[in-house]
């Protein structure tokens, strides 16, 4: 395998891992209960996907 000709310097690392960073997912709005989702995802809260209930969500009381 190749090996690097110099020893790369500490600032020189640090600098190239800075751009790495998590980066925030889109969120949209639900068309029904308007909470946050992940989108083409079935909405957790209400059970829809679109205009379609494809799931049955019990309510907490």
């Amino acid at each position: 395998m190749a090996q690097p000709k110099k020893k790369m310097s500490r600032a020189r690392t640090h600098r190239r891992r800075a751009l790495w960073k998590l980066s925030v997912p889109g969120l949209i709005q639900c068309p029904q209960c308007h909470e946050l989702k992940m989108p083409h995802r079935v909405c957790p809260s209400c059970g829809f996907y679109g205009s379609k209930e494809v799931i049955q969500v019990e309510k907490a009381e």
